[in-house]
């Protein structure tokens, strides 16, 4: 087992990336990229080669805008209407306007992208109301081509480093941040100008209907260590009671439908065979109407593919199994599942944090800063809703791009050498145990009661029943014990898990309305209302180290939305048929 040892290293740098997915290495690459004399360090808790939401593949980019298909003001529009009217439009419109760039110079990288016989790209319908899904038959060499970017920019990257708290100045601004050496639980202090969080989702929040710990939608590493860091920092947090939550393969946790299945022809059934959604693109709405069917006695739900050719089914299991998930054929096999005669079950999952599927994130501008100077955040824990893969690559590159120009303009801030040791007293607090809690039951506790208490439709009684439950988990860490290194990364995990379940629930009680169909399914408080809720309902830490809730309006629109157009996702229910 990995051997714990005392040590503390200082360094220096310019911008620190922390996260090694999507969005992290875009952000070390394009800060580079545009000042080549910057000191930048990549820091990521396993191996920037093999991390992230993308490490084994990706099957295609879910938005991009690309002329011919789509514009940036169709594109704004619809993420708009798909999050229920509350979003920053700035920061979704720079993101249209610029993504195309992103997808050419990815292509120049050498990731290929489905293209028709013309050479153009081969761009499908999935969205309620536009085209932007961009198939990749070579997903699984995104990584590959996103590292050797890295190698050639000379980046210093820092593998088997996890942060743990962000340090800020005496002004509040961003002064660095402390890891631990997740092989030997030595200590780094990095000094920065500028730090970029890029750590994805809060994949590890609600536990899997299968039990299993790692048997998440999201990449299980993905544990929610940037929204926690974020808020310790004194970051603002938007609308977390927005929760991601998925159409998935009953145990397996896998996607089903929306970007692969469907334009090909395969759609959610019910147990009757019948399709009951008009759009499978997966939104709060979209969700909600998969309750409402299984509440009708008319589930389980299905993903159907038995209706089509053969070959047909062949291509969708392909990419289903070879890129999308590899590990997918292995379990419908051992299940001895035929697409091609039967339908495969599907569940709704466990709740995350990821405003890649909903809008839950730390709350950045069109430039991707934070409220905290200095600080940065891109990817799946950064705010733009519905953001996917080239939303991290996209929004990465701006983050990287401006934190240049910040440095350009600021010096390095005093740390304080008392933050320091205090975080180093709470990290190591539990190799100083002889015997105690593992962190597994940690973990496992927490996210059970997350499922028990959390879980939509949202009723009052059972969160305060929640907070209650989690204060005394809480108290169970002062009783957690790590007997190695790697048991000590579990032991923080656990606790950024515990910060985010705490989050989801100050922030569901905060938001007396339902929104978001089945995301913000409130039981106490049914209908929506738009007089007192169409804001931004905003999460920090107050002066006395206390979790707050306030609203921040919604900027004025740059894309104006009639009410006709607002409501089109209310409308998924299929309609029967006059005379049926």
């Amino acid at each position: 087992m990995d051997e714990i040892k005392d040590g503390l290293h200082e360094v220096e740098t310019d911008i620190l990336v922390i996260g090694g997915g999507t969005a992290g290495p875009m952000a070390a690459y394009k800060a580079k990229c545009k000042n080549p004399d910057a000191n930048v360090v990549l820091l990521e808790k396993a191996n920037v080669k093999r991390s992230g939401a993308i490490s084994m593949g990706m099957d295609g980019l879910n938005n991009t805008v690309i002329p011919g298909h789509a514009t940036p003001e169709q594109y704004t529009k619809e993420i708009t209407v798909a999050n229920d009217g509350i979003v920053y439009q700035k920061a979704v419109m720079r993101y249209a306007e610029e993504c195309y760039g992103v997808i050419q110079e990815l292509d120049s990288f050498g990731i290929r992208f489905l293209k028709d016989e013309t050479g153009e790209y081969d761009v499908k319908k999935v969205h309620h109301m536009g085209t932007y899904v961009l198939p990749m038959p070579n997903g699984d060499t995104v990584k590959k081509a996103l590292y050797r970017q890295l190698r050639r920019k000379q980046i210093l990257i820092s593998n088997r480093f996890m942060a743990t708290r962000l340090l800020n100045g005496a002004d509040g601004q961003i002064a660095g941040a402390i890891a631990v050496n997740t092989r030997t639980a030595e200590f780094l202090v990095i000094k920065a100008k500028a730090v970029i969080l890029c750590l994805g989702a809060a994949g590890r929040l609600g536990l899997p209907t299968s039990g299993y710990l790692f048997g998440t939608y999201e990449n299980a590493t993905n544990s929610g260590d940037g929204y926690s860091m974020a808020y310790h920092a004194g970051a603002e947090l938007t609308n977390l009671e927005c929760y991601q939550i998925n159409p998935l393969i009953k145990d397996y946790n896998g996607p089903a439908c929306a970007y692969v299945a469907g334009p090909f022809g395969g759609y959610t059934a019910n147990n009757e065979g019948m399709r009951f959604i008009d759009c499978d693109y997966w939104s709060g709405q979209m969700m909600q109407e998969f309750y409402n069917e299984l509440q009708s006695g008319k589930g389980p739900v299905f993903l159907k593919l038995d209706h089509l050719h053969e070959d047909t089914v062949k291509e969708i299991a392909d990419t289903l199994h070879n890129v999308e998930r590899p590990t997918r054929g292995r379990f419908h096999e051992n299940r001895s599942t035929d697409y091609n005669n039967e339908m495969i079950e599907m569940h709704i999952s466990e709740i995350g944090f990821c405003s890649g599927h909903s809008a839950s994130g730390v709350w950045v501008d069109e430039h991707a800063r934070t409220t905290v100077p200095g600080l940065y955040a891109a990817g799946d824990m950064a705010s733009v809703p519905h953001n996917y893969m080239l939303g991290a690559f996209t929004n990465g590159m701006f983050a990287g791009e401006d934190a240049v120009d910040y440095i350009a303009e600021c010096d390095f801030a005093e740390i304080d050498e008392g933050q320091v040791e205090a975080e180093m007293t709470r990290v190591l607090a539990p190799t100083k145990r002889e015997d105690g809690i593992p962190p597994n039951q940690i973990e496992y506790k927490t996210r059970r009661l997350v499922n028990d208490y959390l879980q939509p439709p949202k009723v009052t009684r059972k969160m305060l029943l929640a907070q209650d439950r989690f204060a005394e988990v809480r108290e169970d860490l002062n009783q957690m014990v790590a007997t190695d290194s790697h048991e000590l990364m579990r032991a923080l995990e656990a606790q950024s898990i515990l910060d985010c379940a705490d989050m989801a629930a100050h922030a569901s009680m905060f938001r007396t309305e339902s929104r978001w169909g089945l995301y913000h399914a409130y039981a106490d408080y049914p209908k929506k209302n738009n007089d007192d809720w169409f804001c931004h309902a905003q999460l920090k830490k107050d002066d006395n180290d206390k979790m707050t809730s306030f609203k921040r309006p919604v900027a004025p629109y740059i894309v104006e939305i009639d009410d006709e157009e607002m409501s089109a996702y209310d409308r998924q229910r299929v309609q029967a048929d006059v005379g049926d």
